[in-house]
């Protein structure tokens, strides 16, 4: 009995079946796009017995085996056992007004609002865009002095000055400059009339046109803190998120409520077994080379 037990675990029969079967299992998960299935224990259990199966056919096998077959196995078994450790992880999502903060997040999995056990704040929600093409008018006193045509990021003399254009805010159509003379700051203005120039500085700004700008990024100040204490600052977008003790803060959107109030959504990602499943692929890399040159040089 425990013989015939042993043979059908290490078989290739039942290697085939799971296969199978954890293919079919992730189809709803994929269309669905549900982290829940792939964490329940129809599945998990799915995992466990592939690597249950693919550690008895080694080891069953191992006298026989190429030793960039055993590093193969070994990289597999890794990355199985990361997707296993990966399903006692979760993910959580939370909108949060810029200038505010939470402390209760959406877990997927389970469905409801949990602690988060910390608060969560959104400093600010940065945006930059792509260079936008501004015609800037200049007035000295009363009367207009000149127009002047460039992008963002370009400059303009202006007697003994040189004015560059910064970075321009379509919510609020200002455009930011800042004022050197003699290859020295001496201080910044906008179009809006704000500035922090010296007192004799004889012209002021006015922006007459400007092109639709593109965005090209956005990013979110986050803030992390336990009643008044600060625990961790960083910030976070859709492809590089802050990382603080396991887990991982993405930006996954930003918007503005009917009253006009900006807000991002984060996600939360906590993934114990991503370790694993990227030292496995590197074993699965390193047994793939060892196989590569053990085909076409001979090497054992």
């Amino acid at each position: 009995m425990y013989t015939t037990v042993a043979k059908y675990l290490a078989s290739t029969e039942l290697a085939i079946a799971l296969f199978i079967v954890i293919c079919l299992a992730a189809i709803p998960g994929t269309l669905t796009e549900s982290r829940a299935i792939y964490s329940s224990p129809l599945f998990v259990g799915l995992i466990g017995l592939m690597a249950l199966n693919l550690l008895c056919c080694t080891l069953k096998r191992w006298k026989y085996l190429a030793k960039s077959t055993m590093i193969l196995h070994l990289g597999v078994l890794l990355t199985l056992a990361g997707c296993i450790v990966t399903s006692f992880g979760y993910v959580a999502t939370v909108n949060i007004y810029e200038g505010s903060s939470v402390d209760q997040v959406y877990r997927w999995d389970t469905g409801q609002d949990v602690p988060l056990g910390m608060e969560l704040a959104v400093k600010r929600i940065n945006r930059e865009f792509y260079p936008v093409p501004v015609r800037v008018g200049v007035l000295h006193g009363k009367e207009k002095f000149g127009l002047f045509t460039l992008r963002t990021g370009e400059s303009f003399n202006l007697d003994d000055y040189r004015v560059a254009a910064d970075t321009f805010e379509p919510t609020g159509c200002n455009l930011k400059l800042t004022v050197y003379k003699q290859g020295r700051v001496i201080g910044t203005a906008d179009t809006s009339g704000m500035n922090n120039l010296p007192a004799d500085f004889p012209y002021a700004f006015k922006l007459v046109s400007y092109k639709d700008p593109f965005l090209k990024r956005i990013w979110v100040d986050l803030l992390l803190s336990d009643r008044d204490k600060t625990l961790a600052t960083g910030t976070a977008e859709v492809n590089g998120p802050f990382k603080w003790q396991g887990l991982y803060f993405y930006n996954t959107l930003t918007g503005k409520d009917e009253d006009g109030r900006p807000y991002a959504g984060i996600q939360i990602v906590r993934d114990p077994g991503r370790p694993f499943v990227f030292f496995g692929f590197a074993v699965m890399g390193l047994g793939a080379i060892f196989a590569f040159f053990r085909r076409f040089y001979g090497c054992k």
